[in-house]
């Protein structure tokens, strides 16, 4: 990219969750369900000495992509590390819940979420892993009829059980600035010890879990830069393709047989782990 252009670009990940949902609707449709206004914020968070945030960190948008009726779910990563707790789960879920019927009704509804989230709130524990499964089966419930894009764009990346949720989208967006992992860097470090995991050695982490080696290892969809308008008609031509003849999370039998011949006593490098998912590879 040269300099001009880097000039003229918006990046995305400096956006907030409201102008993220903004920027991916046609203009003038954006409409916002559940705001902040409404005050649902979680009654657990001020019990516990955290201010809590009048829409739980979770912006839900109704509007229009490229002239068709979608659904946007933006989390704000800059409340709580974009953790979930009940209130923010609840307000993906339904969204994605209700987007389902609106399928089953004759209108063609699809969505777009925008990770940037460590995962289920602590603070909420099981009340924010119960919302977090809804979201997983919205997700399988409305892919059925019109295609779920998951965006990642950065600053915080998605983990934790969210992970899951994108990996159980239609499709995934990254950028190079994107991280995608079941478990964050310094969870794998205060478990494992800083010699199986330094969360302090950025391009060790990214070599893991940035979007280039998702892209390259075939768990996400497409790479793009850190641009608003790159990401829109990305996303666009995404839910243009319609539903996928088969999700990746119906490939299961192709990552277990990928990882099967892997012995996990090897300390892994990112190669080893580009060479174990290649196309016709041998595990």
């Amino acid at each position: 990219m040269n300099h001009a252009s880097l000039l003229n670009r918006e990046s995305f990940a400096e956006l907030g969750a409201r102008a993220r949902a903004q920027a991916l609707l046609d203009p003038g449709s954006f409409r916002e369900l559940a705001g902040p206004f409404d005050r649902l914020a979680s009654p657990w968070l001020e019990r516990q000495g955290v201010v809590p945030q009048a829409d739980d960190g979770v912006v839900v948008a109704k509007g229009r992509i490229d002239g068709q009726p979608a659904v946007i779910l933006a989390i704000e990563g800059a409340f709580q590390g974009g953790s979930l707790g009940e209130v923010g789960g609840a307000k993906i879920a339904g969204a994605l819940e209700l987007a389902a019927q609106d399928n089953r009704r004759g209108v063609p509804t699809r969505a777009a979420i925008l990770f940037e989230t460590g995962g289920v709130r602590l603070q909420e524990a099981n009340l924010g892993l119960a919302a977090i499964a809804d979201i997983h089966a919205a997700i399988v419930d409305l892919r059925r009829y019109q295609p779920v894009v998951g965006v990642i764009a950065g600053q915080v990346g998605c983990f934790g059980g969210m992970s899951i949720a994108a990996g159980l989208c239609s499709y995934l967006v990254v950028t190079r600035e994107a991280r995608l992992g079941l478990n964050g860097p310094a969870v794998i470090e205060q478990e494992a010890g800083i010699a199986e995991y330094d969360s302090r050695d950025r391009p060790f982490i990214w070599s893991f879990t940035g979007g280039e080696q998702r892209i390259a290892t075939g768990l996400a969809d497409r790479y793009v830069e850190d641009d608003s308008d790159a990401i829109r008609a990305t996303v666009q031509a995404l839910l243009a393709e319609g539903v996928p003849a088969t999700h990746r999370s119906g490939r299961y039998a192709h990552y277990l047989q990928r990882l099967s011949g892997y012995d996990p006593a090897r300390q892994p490098e990112p190669e080893t782990v580009r060479a174990i998912y290649a196309p016709g590879a041998k595990p």
